[in-house]
């Protein structure tokens, strides 16, 4: 076996939306590393995907017979040694939810694992089926991540005299990482700094935390715990239980609770998001799959932003928002809990934000992470672009 074969299980790929508009499941980070990351910690093998036809050729499905692995599962040693034992014609299912089966490199779809002998899991899965269980989640996972890429390494030591540190050997940190003045607190979980990450003076930071490769943490940040950065981001002012996929910035003061944010996003200064109702009542987020509004049954949730969205300074977010991709929010008041991709303007009204401007911002904004915008990239969200129409519903009737 060379690698794995990740797929996207369509029951679950709906529930993960916006976020899977630009990725399959298994390229969501939760915890330290990214689903696919884990897997390939665990099996030391390469992965590929299985997934939308639209995403295919940017993550693309490698030659040769598959072990093919359900991209919502989150592996631990239980489920790892259950892959170990599973053989070819068989499945390994945990109810109705296929997790794993062989498929021949012709197969286009995974219809015949029902066809095989079905082995039914007996342990309970972690399948990241809803949007919120990546900040949900997120705490447990730094954990494990932790333990797995750490096993056997020796931290690099803290040499600033002005940084005070709190369960020492909960902490690791990469090569090439800068620390100055912070406050490090590992006693409730451990705390990650990745490869050339910067933490700066007045930081006050609480596990479990991950600061991955090459991310900021600015001067006087509030950083709680449970909380994902992740690389080459930039995060400033006050953040709880949040996960930051990567090349994304909340630089500056404001609150960020119980929230995900995808990649290349950016939070104006003072950007606020409620994750608690006033009424303290169960929090309704937009659900894809229904084309309206679920109950999430959590009391904590916040805002949830696709890829290349970005707001305004003094921008409000209540308490369960979801904005999809390429939005640009701005405005005063309080944008609507549901803000359509490609979507321009706030609370006053949305127009959209034409593909060729948004393409120029976006060409920009990776550029100054030195990241090439391709033309893979451009395809993507073009489809996307298209696919979304229907959620611009000013569109429909100009």
């Amino acid at each position: 076996m060379d690698n794995f074969l990740l797929f996207d299980d369509p029951a679950i790929r709906g529930s993960l939306l916006p976020f899977t508009f630009t990725r399959p499941v298994a390229d969501i980070r939760v915890g330290i590393l990214k689903i696919s990351e884990k897997w390939q910690q665990f099996a030391n093998l390469e992965v590929s995907y299985f997934t939308q036809k639209y995403l295919q050729d940017k993550f693309p499905r490698s030659k040769g017979d598959h072990l093919a692995i359900n991209g919502a599962w989150l592996p631990d040693e239980v489920s790892w040694k259950a892959i170990q034992q599973l053989k070819k014609g068989q499945s390994l299912f945990f109810g109705k939810t296929l997790l794993a089966s062989f498929i021949g490199e012709t197969e286009k779809n995974l219809d015949k694992a029902k066809e095989k002998e079905i082995i039914q899991a007996d342990f309970d899965p972690v399948l990241l089926q809803k949007t919120w269980n990546i900040f949900q989640l997120n705490g447990e996972q730094i954990k494990s991540d932790f333990k797995l890429i750490t096993k056997g390494r020796k931290s690099i030591e803290i040499t600033d005299p002005f940084t005070k540190v709190y369960s020492p050997e909960n902490i690791f940190i990469e090569e090439g990482a800068v620390i100055k003045a912070a406050i490090l607190n590992a006693e409730n979980g451990p705390i990650y700094i990745g490869k050339n990450a910067e933490i700066q003076e007045g930081s006050l930071i609480r596990g479990p935390f991950a600061l991955c490769e090459g991310s900021t943490v600015n001067m006087g940040a509030k950083l709680r715990g449970d909380t994902t950065v992740g690389p080459f981001s930039k995060v400033g002012g006050e953040i709880s239980n949040s996960v930051i996929f990567g090349f994304s910035n909340k630089g500056h003061e404001g609150f960020l609770g119980n929230s995900v944010i995808g990649e290349w996003c950016n939070l104006g200064a003072d950007t606020n998001t409620s994750n608690l109702k006033n009424n303290y009542a169960p929090v309704k987020l937009w659900d894809y799959t229904k084309g309206g509004f679920s109950n999430t049954g959590l009391q904590f949730c916040g805002l949830m932003m696709g890829d290349h969205s970005k707001c305004g300074i003094n921008t409000m977010f209540n308490t369960g928002t979801v904005t999809g991709i390429g939005a640009n929010i701005f405005g005063g008041g309080y944008p609507k809990n549901f803000i359509p991709s490609f979507a321009w303007g706030g609370s006053e009204g949305l127009s959209t934000y034409q593909f060729a401007k948004f393409v120029e911002t976006a060409k920009a904004v990776m550029a100054r992470r030195k990241v090439e915008w391709t033309k893979k990239d451009e395809e993507i969200l073009h489809w996307i672009f298209e696919l979304t129409k229907t959620y611009r519903i000013w569109e429909l009737s100009s």
